[in-house]
């Protein structure tokens, strides 16, 4: 394999041992920054690296935005461990970033979280990147937070990083769209990017839109969710599905079978201007090819989706999947 070809990472369908493979590979360090990490056997895999002689260090989210915390269990036995872990940067609202790096040569951005629904449940996504600059800047910013400074990265590698360029990048990625742009995304609450969907399909670009309803939006969110999804509905060239074979938790953009952007980002305010959160583009053409294909076939599995009144709550419930109090979109 040439050394700087990303490996794609489809959850569920490949499950968990792509994940513990890439921990167990680390030889030298080993870098983990999570916002939900519960999984057991991933958290023997890390342990059994510092036993191994791994220098592992691990930044956790302290708490949800909802003052939940779901970390604390993990924190305690990583420090009895002798891992150096700490809670993650007090200058953001939440991390809610998902990335791991190996040996300082590869780098894991994804869409899941490190507990077991994310690799059964959802739909989600990783990407496991050797690309140097790539790899380089996400150990930069991983001790920026691990030092709790207030710096940015100097310059834009293909990464996404909020609460710094990420709403730019991901509004210009858009903006790129000549002919095709599908998004699987389940929140939508920031209205610039919510723009930028709606001009791409002025301008002639086909929108295919694959939501997941009101399926973990919390009541904060779900106003500006339902009124953005019917406001682009009325777009000639936007097309609203809802996935029905799994929940939507994957944060997937695709502009024209040639570039992707996925990552930890919710199409939310938030995510962009309060929280740490990191995405990445791709244009490798198989991993573009399966997530084409992994698109396609949650599409056309999906229904034409009619988002409901967001003032009307008496329409906004959806019994298509049991509710699940722990999966809220941050």
């Amino acid at each position: 394999m040439p050394p700087f070809t990303p490996r794609l990472i489809v959850e569920p369908d490949d499950g968990m041992e792509p994940v513990r493979e890439f921990i167990e590979s680390a030889q030298s360090s080993l870098l983990i920054k999570q916002f939900n990490f519960t999984e057991e056997s991933l958290i023997q895999s890390v342990i059994a690296r510092i036993n191994a002689g791994v220098d592992v260090r691990v930044m956790l989210n302290a708490k949800r935005s909802d003052g939940g915390r779901v970390n604390d269990e993990t924190y305690e036995r990583f420090a009895a461990a002798g891992i150096d872990v700490k809670w993650s940067s007090p200058r953001f609202y939440v991390t809610h970033e998902k990335s791991i790096v190996v040996d300082e040569k590869a780098a894991m951005v994804a869409t899941f979280n490190l507990n077991l629904k994310y690799f059964s449940r959802t739909r989600d996504y990783g990407i496991i990147t050797r690309d140097p600059q790539h790899v380089a800047q996400i150990i930069e910013v991983f001790d920026i937070d691990w030092e709790q400074r207030d710096a940015t990265p100097a310059a834009y590698e293909g990464l996404l990083w909020s609460n710094s360029n990420s709403r730019l990048h991901m509004a210009n990625f858009i903006d790129t769209a000549q002919h095709r742009l599908d998004v699987q995304h389940p929140k939508y609450v920031d209205a610039v990017i919510l723009d930028r969907i709606a001009a791409a399909a002025e301008r002639g670009v086909k929108v295919h839109v694959l939501c997941g309803g009101r399926h973990g939006i919390s009541d904060w969110d779900v106003l500006d969710t339902f009124a953005s999804l019917r406001t682009l509905r009325r777009f000639g060239g936007v097309k609203v599905h809802k996935q029905k074979n799994l929940r939507v938790h994957a944060k997937l953009l695709i502009v024209d079978d040639e570039r992707a952007l996925l990552g930890s980002m919710n199409i939310d305010r938030s995510a962009f201007d309060l929280r740490r959160e990191l995405g990445i583009t791709i244009t490798d053409p198989s991993v573009l090819a399966r997530l084409r294909e992994t698109f396609d076939t949650d599409w056309d599995l999906s229904h034409h989706y009619d988002p409901p009144d967001p003032l009307d709550p008496s329409q906004h419930l959806e019994t298509d999947f049991p509710h699940d109090p722990d999966l809220v979109h941050e």
